[in-house]
């Protein structure tokens, strides 16, 4: 055998490869006879990245692509549950997995599967035989079972994020070494192949007891030393299912093999063989690009009935730019007018841009302008720079006179207005609520748009996050710049203003390049996955109206917040000591430490737990376990309660009045909540306590202008009555229709007691239960809740579902429609994926609930939302802004003479604006106040 030191393999995870190609690439068919072909255009175009890539001192001089062979290995003979809770390969996937065999072929890189061994093996073994050799090993996957094969030569390389992964990786991964990990593995088990595992122990504990030990047979030989006796008697009962999972895990590294390493030495492509092959796919882009790079020219596409649109091609934009590569070279820095009016020629001719703004902060009301980057065709943008400084070198931060060659910003902006405020042309971003407020800051009022951070929220809500880096890795395969190395971080940060336009331009236009691609990508997909309607009218309209509400602000009373601050500081002493007076010591009530010392250890009160730290358990459900027992823990959440008050809202909130408009201006995302609700940050306004009296009185703080007040709608039990209209409850709709007290109403039906004169605490037991059943609460909860034995609480739930069986019907089958489909739905049609929704332990009652939640949560958020994006229209004309939006409740501030007619249009739209899409069988209806502030309003 030749192969030995100097030499370097490379092994490829193939099935990694395929998959990726699937899930990141929307669908794709051959026009000629309809065969499904998108994994192979993103397998094809990831294996021609490959080849170009393999260049340099870490070039492989021996490759292979391996493949899983058949699902039935030598491990479903030891264990006939292994993988056995793997899904069914999709049915447009099954016919591509050959193609990508002819494909690695076409490459003319080595193809090698076995028969009853998974790709794992083969790699296990390549990899041992080339490191006994003397040879380097690089295995191209992310895959975690791979990594006890790290080190003496070999590593990993995980192609996404272009991150080597070698045995300090895998340490910090595992928390142990390489040849530790399968002990690890054992112990933990595997949800996804099926692997059992130690119930109850997850990978840190499995590190922890791994790490003292040594090894697995050392740690269930000494089981019964272990002190904790619930993982004792795990680690005794289960050890024979241990053992059995580290044999599923392990790979095999001593198969016997029909090739040699010889056999995989690398190869450069027949031109005519792989060219033959991409056209019999149709793959009219990657052709033409894989012969330029050949040096021969491309094959006539074949004819057919239809034009061909393969991953290159317009009407199938997202698999065309995920093979065009980044270049940063290829963006031009725009310096002077005369080619900026280039780019304004090049938008008018295509009808759309990308468009990127470039700030000193991330706070969109206080930010600086800094420039504007534009992208209309992928791999093409360019950046403008606006108020870059001169760098000084004797100063770290630059000083302030501008750096030369950039457009005065006035005029750059004079030149850019027509173009971004016409309506003719689609000004697309990603995350365009920030980009439109600061555009909107200095002038333009940028319309119409497209937001591809929305376009992934709408297909893709509860799946993963839709961040430009998260969206960039996962559909188009790239990391971007990333901007902490530009920034820097602690005392030696800068702001982008500071940032050499060189460095600037590469970065900021790459991110409209990004954000082209994936509007190109996910447009498409819209309307293939149904969710066009959702995006039009629940997401992309929102974008202005929350811009504007975020723009206006709140006016808040800073004297009014100092006076609460003193006032609650007073209290807090005041209960410091008489906390310290009841415990007959000082300590410091903010110290979990000291308190449970206090709690358990001088006042000897039940129930003390301590954590891994040694320290006991402090939280807020043990106080209120113990507040029924002694007065000191009741004491001490009055205390914790002020102090949260204090630093979160009556301090904090200060230093958020701006200092020109001196009001509060709350930022809104859109994309937060799988459900659509919307969350409210910096500060939060939606958290502020409601509850406690002190709660109630933040509000008085936030104010309406001289000559206006403020005006409060709100949906009244706008959750119970959607559970009513979609688990069809006759008893419940008809007490919405006849304006009943539901709590009462329910209480009458569940303990057959009369309306008139109702007991209020047994009222509050049925508003406990009406509310507590929508977030699909326990016995064990209510029990808390109403502070009544579990039994009891758990008796009033079983109650409740058998007076209204169609709520266990509309649960059970909401379940199961997530389980089988993997998502549910709002009424309006939103998607809310369920990924967690077959998992198992703990996590298999919170995902159940969740869904179970999801389409009357998100309803109610698809409801007012469509009242916020009707309300512009509907208040037109009146001296009135809508300022803030708080769950189910929206806040005005209005002249004091248009009250009632603000009440009167408002109150309109949001009780009617589930029409005509959805008919619901149960009315909305929407309380109204007004006042000079909030407190009085609500």
């Amino acid at each position: 055998m030749n192969f030995g030191k100097g030499h370097h393999l490379h092994l490829i995870d193939g099935s990694a490869f395929i998959f990726r190609a699937y899930h990141a690439l929307p669908p794709l068919t051959r026009k000629s006879d309809g065969l499904p072909v998108g994994a192979v255009s993103g397998f094809v175009n990831m294996l021609f990245k490959y080849v170009q890539d393999n260049s340099g001192p870490d070039a492989a001089t021996h490759v292979a692509v391996i493949f899983d062979k058949g699902s039935q290995t030598f491990r479903n003979e030891m264990y006939d549950l292994y993988k056995a809770n793997r899904e069914a390969m999709p049915e447009e996937l099954r016919p591509q997995i050959p193609l990508t065999r002819r494909a690695t072929e076409a490459f003319n890189i080595a193809c090698k599967e076995v028969e009853g061994f998974e790709a794992d093996d083969i790699i296990a073994t390549l990899s041992c035989q080339a490191r006994d050799l003397g040879g380097r090993v690089t295995i191209v996957s992310s895959d975690k079972d791979l990594m006890q094969l790290v080190g003496d030569g070999v590593e990993m390389l995980d192609p996404m994020k272009n991150r080597r992964i070698d045995r300090d990786g895998v340490q910090e991964k595992f928390g142990v070494p390489p040849e530790r990990v399968v002990d690890v593995q054992a112990l933990a088990g595997d949800s996804v192949d099926n692997i059992p595992g130690a119930p109850g122990i997850g990978v840190k504990t499995a590190a922890l007891l791994i790490n003292e030990y040594g090894d697995l047979e050392s740690l269930l030989e000494r089981a019964e030393e272990i002190k904790q006796p619930k993982r004792r008697q795990t680690l005794v009962e289960f050890a024979e299912q241990i053992r059995l999972s580290r044999r599923l895990v392990q790979l095999d590294c001593s198969m016997t093999l029909d090739f040699t390493l010889d056999d995989l030495e690398v190869c450069d492509p027949v031109p005519d063989t792989l060219l033959e092959f991409l056209n019999e796919m149709e793959f009219r882009t990657v052709t033409r690009r894989v012969a330029e790079t050949l040096g021969v020219e491309a094959p006539p596409a074949p004819e057919i009935a239809a034009p061909s649109r393969d991953a290159g091609d317009a009407a199938h934009p997202g698999a065309a730019v995920a093979q065009l590569p980044f270049d940063a070279s290829a963006y031009e820095c725009v310096r002077d007018l005369a080619a900026l009016q280039v780019w304004i020629d090049r938008i008018r001719a295509a009808g759309h841009v990308a468009v990127d703004t470039e700030t000193t902060s991330l706070n969109d009301m206080r930010a600086e302008l800094v420039g504007i980057s534009l992208c209309v065709e992928p791999g093409q943008a360019c950046y403008i720079p606006l108020t870059h400084r001169a760098a000084a070198a004797d100063d770290l931060f630059g000083s302030d006179a501008l750096a030369e060659g950039q457009i005065p910003m006035a005029e750059a902006l004079g030149a850019l207005r027509p173009v971004l405020e016409d309506d003719g042309i689609l000004k697309i971003g990603q995350n365009m609520k920030y980009d439109a407020k600061i555009l909107g800051r200095n002038g333009i009022d940028v319309a119409p748009i497209d937001d591809t951070m929305l376009m992934s929220y709408a297909l893709h809500a509860g799946l993963h996050g839709h961040g430009m880096d998260t969206l960039c890795d996962r559909y188009l395969g790239h990391t971007p710049i990333p901007i902490k190395p530009l920034l820097g971080s602690g005392k030696s940060a800068i702001t982008f203003d500071r940032v050499p336009i060189d460095k600037a331009t590469a970065y900021a236009a790459e991110d409209a390049d990004v954000t082209l691609r994936l509007w190109r990508h996910f447009k498409p997909l819209l309307h293939r996955s149904s969710v066009t309607t959702v995006y039009e009218t629940l997401e992309r309209p929102l974008v202005p109206v929350l811009a504007g509400m975020e723009r206006a602000g709140i006016l808040v009373n800073r004297d009014v917040l100092s006076r609460m601050s003193n006032a609650f500081s007073q209290k807090m002493a005041a209960l410091e000591a008489e906390v310290h007076e009841m415990a007959g010591m000082p300590f410091k009530l903010g110290s979990p430490k000291q308190l449970g010392e206090v709690l358990f250890d001088h006042l000897s009160l039940p129930g003390g737990k301590r954590g891994k730290s040694g320290a006991y358990a402090t939280g807020a459900d043990i106080l209120e376990d113990l507040a029924t027992e002694h007065e000191l823990p009741r004491r001490l959440l009055d205390w914790r309660q002020l102090d949260k008050l204090k630093s979160t809202y009556t301090d904090a909130l200060q230093t958020h009045i701006h200092p020109e408009t001196g009001r509060v201006h709350t930022c809104y995302s859109i994309a937060g909540a799988s459900t659509g609700r919307l969350a409210s940050t910096d500060p939060n306004l939606q958290n502020i306590p409601v509850r406690s009296e002190e709660g109630r009185r933040i509000r008085e703080a936030f104010v309406a202008a001289p000559g206006k007040r403020l005006v409060s709608l709100d949906y009244s039990q706008i959750e119970l009555r959607i559970l009513a209209h979609v688990a069809d409850i006759p008893a419940l709709k008809e007490a919405f229709r006849d304006g009943l007290d539901i709590h009462a109403m329910t209480a009458s039906e569940m303990f057959g007691v009369p309306l008139e004169g109702m007991d209020p605490m047994i009222r509050r037991q049925a508003k406990a239960i009406n509310f507590g059943v929508i977030y699909g609460i326990s016995g064990f909860g209510l029990a808390r809740n109403l502070r009544i034995p579990r039994e009891e609480a758990q008796g009033f739930i079983d109650r409740y579902f058998e007076r209204f069986p169609g709520i266990r019907t509309y649960m059970d089958d909401t379940v199961a429609f997530a389980k089988e489909h993997g998502y549910v739905r709002t009424l309006f049609g939103r998607r809310i994926h369920t990924p967690e929704i077959g998992a198992k332990g703990p996590r298999a009652g919170f995902a159940k609930r969740a869904a179970i939640n999801a389409p009357i949560q998100g309803t109610a958020a698809d409801v007012i939302r469509r009242a916020m994006t009707r309300m512009p229209a509907a208040i037109e004309g009146l001296p009135a802004t809508m300022l803030l939006q708080v769950h189910d409740e929206l806040v005005f501030e209005v002249d004091e003479g248009a009250v009632d007619t603000l009440i009167d249009r408002a109150r309109q739209v949001m009780e009617n604006a589930h029409a005509p899409v959805v008919d619901l069988s149960v009315p909305l209806i929407v309380d109204a106040g007004q006042g000079a502030n909030w407190a009085e309003a609500h």
